[in-house]
């Protein structure tokens, strides 16, 4: 890729997507500039070669690209901040899951033109899922976007009224799946292996599921059809996670972290 891309807020998946941005994207690590209030903290960004500071004015001087990823609190005294040096026609892409693009541009001025992304972490191993959005036409900005993000994983394009129900799914969704998987090792080692054996033998699982779906498009009762047999053992287990409320409690934990997003906005925090 081509042209600089700047990073305000380099927390965690800041850092995740300057290193998938190198590693996976096609950037050039002299390219990348990631700043936070506590620069020191970015090491293994420095030590891959990439630009880091705290100050965001020289950050997004002759950027093409500038990636906002600091808290939903920090974003409006941000763009207070930066708005009388970003440079005529740089994409602003916000990975912040507060203020929509209306109120993005309402502080900013017209000028710019303005995206939403919602990637995780997965996105240093060019495995995230990003939902985009755009208020108004797709144009050369958008499909520029678009592309960048489709190195570093799949994406998806949504109506932004969708972006914080993708917060959930997508970027905190990698927790949940973490957790079962934490779960699964758990139950490994009480079956007998080592935690590493068993964290090994979970992980590797789930993600052959995962690419099972990926690959087949099929639904994951379909799937699961597969593996179950009359009076078997995986129906056995399964039923037993089910009558102790294995789906639904996964169904309620995803509803009860988007009504605290809700909650959020309404507080106008």
């Amino acid at each position: 890729m081509t042209g600089n891309i700047s990073i305000i807020g380099g927390g965690n998946l800041g850092t995740a997507i300057g290193l998938g941005l190198i590693q996976h994207g096609g950037y050039k690590p002299e390219n990348v500039f990631v700043t936070r209030r506590h620069p020191e903290r970015m090491k293994k960004l420095r030590e891959k070669g990439i630009q880091t500071g705290q100050d965001n004015i020289l950050a997004i001087k002759d950027s093409e690209i500038i990636i906002l990823a600091v808290q939903p609190t920090q974003l409006e005294k941000l763009l207070v901040e930066i708005r009388d040096y970003i440079p005529d026609k740089s994409i602003i892409v916000s990975v912040v899951s507060a203020l929509s693009i209306d109120h993005i541009e309402t502080i900013i001025g017209k000028g710019n033109d303005i995206i939403r992304a919602m990637p995780n972490v997965a996105i240093s191993l060019g495995e995230s899922i990003t939902c985009l959005a755009v208020n108004g036409v797709k144009n050369e900005s958008f499909r520029k976007v678009e592309k960048l993000f489709s190195r570093l994983g799949q994406t998806l394009v949504i109506d932004e009224s969708l972006i914080a129900a993708s917060t959930i799914l997508g970027a905190s969704g990698i927790a949940f799946f973490l957790r079962m998987i934490r779960a699964v090792s758990q139950g490994g080692i009480q079956l007998g292996f080592h935690a590493e054996e068993a964290q090994m033998i979970a992980a590797q699982t789930a993600k052959g599921a995962a690419g099972i779906l990926i690959e087949s498009g099929n639904h994951p009762e379909r799937e699961i059809d597969k593996v179950t047999t009359p009076r078997g053992l995986t129906i056995t287990g399964l039923n037993e996670m089910e009558h102790n409320g294995l789906s639904s409690s996964l169904i309620k934990g995803i509803i009860t972290s988007y009504k605290e997003i809700e909650n959020l906005k309404k507080q106008g925090k």
